[in-house]
């Protein structure tokens, strides 16, 4: 006697998978996956992270003689496994209009092509972090800790590389990187935030960045930091308005400690310093100091 009902259940399943795909209207589904696959995604990045930092993130057995080799080789796989998840969702996206498939290989190929053309400045920029949070934790004892070892870092280069994606225009892709990091370091940082260099996530957890946010250069982070929204605007429709200007400019040389929530299109002025566990949803000059009692500034916190 069976103990549980697994034919009902997968009958069961495969009507509420019936009766979203009706309601989405995707009538091509049912044909085989048309979008990127997470495990994909996941193995992309992976190689990604070796080719940009070798003899770190790459093989244990590699010696700086084959560095090149090494990188030259993850990177032309990496490039053309994401190379078949962008044309997946390019095809996704355009599954409800004409669009001829030679048109969309070709978008796809012109995508990547840009990503790869990206990714030495992308390093740059990552060398710039890395070297953000060995100056900033006093506690770093190399560079080469910070990098194999710090969540901030880690969800650095997972959100270099996803927002590279975001612009160019495939949001799927760049939200899946995006949440591996957070499902790893528990940093929830849009991909579509803009972030300059230096930028030190310090602890990490409970950190979150909305998709809309700016930062600027030399900008430091505590755990359980929120730059988020204090509204949503709805359409005519009732709908919430979808890429409005929603979350904080963080100018540069800004200090926020743990547990501060900034709400809204508010400017954190450069070198401004936000105290831990405060509530923000207002500007704060240039150089200003916001406390849970009061600000130097002159305004309440």
């Amino acid at each position: 006697m069976a103990i549980f009902d697994v034919g009902v259940i997968v009958q069961q399943l495969h009507s509420a998978r019936d009766d979203w795909r009706e309601a989405q209207q995707r009538s091509r589904e049912a044909g085989g996956r048309e979008f990127p696959a997470r495990e994909a995604v996941a193995a992309v990045v992976e190689s990604l992270k070796g080719a940009l930092f070798p003899m770190r993130l790459g093989p244990t057995e590699l010696r700086q003689e084959s560095e090149d080799f090494y990188v030259g080789h993850t990177l032309d796989a990496a490039l053309h496994a994401l190379l078949a998840q962008a044309r997946l969702e390019l095809g996704y996206t355009a599954r409800h209009t004409a669009a001829e498939p030679a048109q969309l290989d070709a978008a796809a190929l012109d995508k990547v092509r840009r990503f790869a053309q990206a990714l030495p400045g992308i390093r740059r920029m990552l060398d710039s972090d890395v070297l953000a949070a060995w100056h900033g934790d006093p506690a770093a004892r190399s560079v080469d800790e910070v990098l194999l070892c710090y969540p901030g870092v880690l969800a650095m280069i997972h959100h270099r590389l996803a927002h590279q994606l975001y612009l160019l225009d495939l949001p799927l892709l760049a939200r899946i990187v995006a949440e591996i990091a957070h499902s790893q370091t528990g940093i929830d940082l849009h991909p579509g935030a803009r972030v300059g260099g230096s930028f030190f996530i310090d602890h990490g957890t409970g950190v979150v960045i909305g998709e809309t946010a700016v930062i600027g250069e030399r900008v430091r982070l505590y755990q359980a930091v929120t730059l988020g929204a204090k509204s949503f605007p709805a359409g005519d429709d009732g709908q919430i308005k979808k890429g409005l200007p929603r979350h904080p400019v963080v100018e540069d040389d800004v200090v926020i400690y743990a547990g501060a929530t900034i709400l809204g299109r508010v400017t954190l002025g450069k070198g401004a310093v936000i105290g831990g566990n405060v509530w923000i949803t207002h500007d704060v000059p240039a150089g200003g100091h916001v406390t849970q009692a009061v600000s130097r500034a002159g305004s309440q916190a």
